[in-house]
């Protein structure tokens, strides 16, 4: 292996023989009779898997920001909190979580709402006010903010103490120097995971099927098992997600691309 190489300025053939192969298979789409009216009824769920993916990650990511400052914070039990937190949610399957959420902690909100609000005049909730949609984003959102907990203190840690001090010299309290001096170092430096894990979202949000969401993974169940043409169905599936998370991968490594000149040019 040559060590002057360069991966970043390699010619991306990979990107070629994907674009082709996807234009191909797009084509074959078009042209069949069954892949169209597999891909016209997929469709319907691409708005669904959207919607699931980016709630969930807003969610998990604000989430995962607090747990991450509390688990810097000089307060013991803040921290303790944030780790209890951060172990629990990360040593359960997502799949599981799921399950729990939609058919435990939700029904349990439900009887202590009740409990809490008729006394005080309020309307009764009863399970399905909840959907089952609802139940599902709030999942995945319990779930990443734990990875995401980790990614944002990893890159707070990694800010240079020496500007932390400059800013405290200057007059910044704690929040002026979180906003305009640590954060913004720590997004930087975290871009790159938080992109993967967002293009890992698009992925799980497929698990929202096991709770009857008609996102793409959903309609392709009910739509194969309707036609009993799986191939067919589940070829298009793979393609739709194919589709998204290539498209997403690109588009975030343009974004870092932008911020690597931006910073270097800012060093200049």
């Amino acid at each position: 292996m040559n060590p002057s190489s360069d991966p970043d300025k390699d010619f991306p053939w990979w990107l070629v023989i994907v674009a082709v192969t996807g234009a191909w298979l797009f084509y074959e789409v078009w042209a069949s009779e069954v892949y169209s009216a597999a891909l016209d009824t997929l469709s319907k769920g691409i708005w669904i898997t959207a919607l699931v993916t980016v709630v969930a990650y807003v969610g998990a990511c604000s989430i995962g920001l607090l747990l991450a400052v509390a688990g810097t914070s000089r307060h013991l039990v803040l921290r303790q909190v944030a780790r209890l937190y951060i172990e629990v949610m990360r040593g359960v399957p997502i799949i599981v979580l799921l399950l729990y959420v939609a058919f435990v902690v939700t029904p349990g909100f439900v009887v202590a709402w009740n409990w809490i609000a008729q006394p005080l005049g309020f309307d009764a909730l009863r399970g399905r006010d909840v959907p089952l949609l609802w139940r599902a984003v709030a999942a995945l959102m319990l779930a990443y903010s734990a990875f995401l907990a980790e990614i944002f203190r990893a890159g707070l840690q990694a800010v240079d103490k020496g500007q932390i001090e400059a800013a405290k010299a200057l007059g910044l309290n704690g929040w002026q120097r979180f906003r305009h001096i640590v954060f913004p170092q720590a997004f930087r430096m975290v871009l790159p995971p938080l992109g993967n894990d967002f293009v890992a979202m698009v992925k799980d949000s497929s698990l929202v099927s096991v709770l009857g969401v008609t996102d793409i993974t959903q309609l392709g169940k009910v739509t194969a098992a309707g036609n009993f043409r799986y191939f067919e169905t589940y070829n298009v599936v793979a393609l739709l997600y194919l589709t998204m998370t290539i498209g997403l991968s690109l588009a975030l490594r343009r974004v870092e691309a932008r911020l690597r000149e931006r910073s270097g040019g800012g060093d200049r």
